[in-house]
């Protein structure tokens, strides 16, 4: 299954906290800011693939339900095989997440350049299921603003993972140091 991805509108909306001043230098700084019973912070991120099209903005989807939102390393030169492997997983639970009312937002961070183009390589054909979403972060605005640009060569986003519960209030977050370390679609299942 082959998915073509929309052109859509580069126009990026986010709620920057005050923490957004400048780039984080290691994760332990942005898990800092993203404390569990603290509200999420709002966003508004250009949706290419999966559920939900358009802008889609943090605020609307959790008046849902509980949101995921799992932040990849987007293209820092290559695709990431541990972001690939971490997005299988998560699919293959898509069932358990739709049956908890988890909605789940990818977040594809890169510079506006050619982030498009890499967001569909990184796809490569996958018909994202309900209640998944693939969400482009031009020009790191969403990782910047929640501190979790890993501003290194050759590096892009610290890989993470946010549960935001039904009144918008951060209830899990992992944030990884490495391009490993990333979390279980089972682990975000139990933290739901």
């Amino acid at each position: 299954m082959r998915i073509a991805l929309c052109s859509f509108v580069l126009a990026t909306t986010v709620a920057v906290p005050a923490f957004a001043q400048s780039s984080v230098d290691n994760p332990g700084a942005a898990a800092a800011k993203l404390q569990k019973g603290e509200p999420a912070q709002n966003f508004r991120l250009p949706a290419v693939a999966g559920e939900l099209s358009g802008e889609v903005e943090l605020s609307e989807v959790n008046a849902d339900g509980a949101v995921v939102v799992v932040v990849l390393r987007g293209y820092p030169g290559y695709q990431c095989p541990a972001c690939s492997a971490q997005v299988a997983d998560l699919i293959k639970h898509a069932d358990q997440f739709a049956a908890k009312n988890a909605r789940v937002l990818l977040i594809y961070p890169g510079a506006k350049t050619q982030l498009a183009q890499h967001a569909d390589e990184f796809l490569h054909g996958t018909k994202l299921p309900k209640p998944f979403t693939f969400l482009l972060d031009p020009g790191y605005e969403f990782t910047n603003a929640y501190g979790l640009r890993w501003d290194a060569p050759r590096e892009t986003a610290y890989p993470s993972t946010i549960v935001v519960d039904e009144s918008g209030k951060i209830t899990f977050v992992k944030v990884s140091n490495s391009h490993r370390g990333r979390v279980s679609a089972t682990d975000v299942l139990a933290a739901l």
